[in-house]
């Protein structure tokens, strides 16, 4: 029989709101017994991945604390602990979070729950898939989605698809490798982009080596 994963709890602050978050305990912890995930092509190396908070993900919430979101659509790709979903849920603005990894929906329902949020909708997205079942979005976030060289192709096609004519995309990159790929690609879809370093990130334990992106694309 496995071992019941480990948690912990933490909070995070901004300003006067307190975001609350049930998350592994660390990256070493790990639960598949069914290989729901392994037959997704994630495996016990990468599992744990999901379920821990990232500079990038505390990053991309600080810098949409202050966004201007009334009236959007908002769609956070690879959410991971969905702590910017989170935020921007208590502020109620329209936001919708995808993940890849099968026990991400979870995690979001328990952390909803534990702010007293209203329910967030969730799709286990694959951005590979041909089809969109999500519908198109205003504002679309994410962050550390770049792994691997087959991720740039496949992330700016499912942006694409997941993009409204006039779209905003933000998206935090901590330094990979990969973004100047990306945004070729994604001006292949008609995306203009930019890109500069976080200010004031003392939030964090080590200094922020990534950048913001920004991409836009006006009908």
């Amino acid at each position: 029989m496995p071992l019941p994963l480990r948690i912990r709890y933490q909070t995070v602050e901004f300003g006067k709101t307190d975001i609350h978050l049930c998350t592994l305990r660390d990256k070493q912890e790990f639960s598949d017994p069914d290989q729901v995930a392994h037959d997704l092509g994630i495996f016990s190396a990468q599992w744990s991945l999901f379920g821990v908070v990232w500079p990038s993900s505390l990053v991309l919430a600080h810098y949409v604390c202050d966004y201007q979101t009334d009236g959007k659509r908002i769609l956070e790709i690879g959410c991971g602990m969905a702590l910017s979903s989170l935020l921007l849920n208590h502020q109620h603005a329209d936001i919708t979070a995808t993940d890849y990894h099968p026990e991400v929906a979870f995690f979001l329902q328990r952390n909803t729950l534990l702010n007293h949020g209203a329910v967030i909708p969730f799709e286990q997205a694959d951005w590979a898939a041909e089809t969109n079942t999500l519908g198109q979005f205003d504002l679309i976030i994410g962050s550390d989605l770049l792994y691997e060289d087959q991720h740039i192709k496949q992330l700016a096609g499912f942006i694409e698809k997941c993009a409204k004519p006039t779209c905003e995309v933000i998206l935090i990159d901590p330094g990979r490798g990969r973004k100047n790929k990306l945004g070729l690609q994604m001006e292949g879809h008609g995306f203009s982009s930019s890109q500069r370093k976080p200010i004031h990130t003392d939030y964090l334990e080590q200094p922020f080596k990534g950048h913001i992106l920004t991409f836009r694309r006006d009908a």
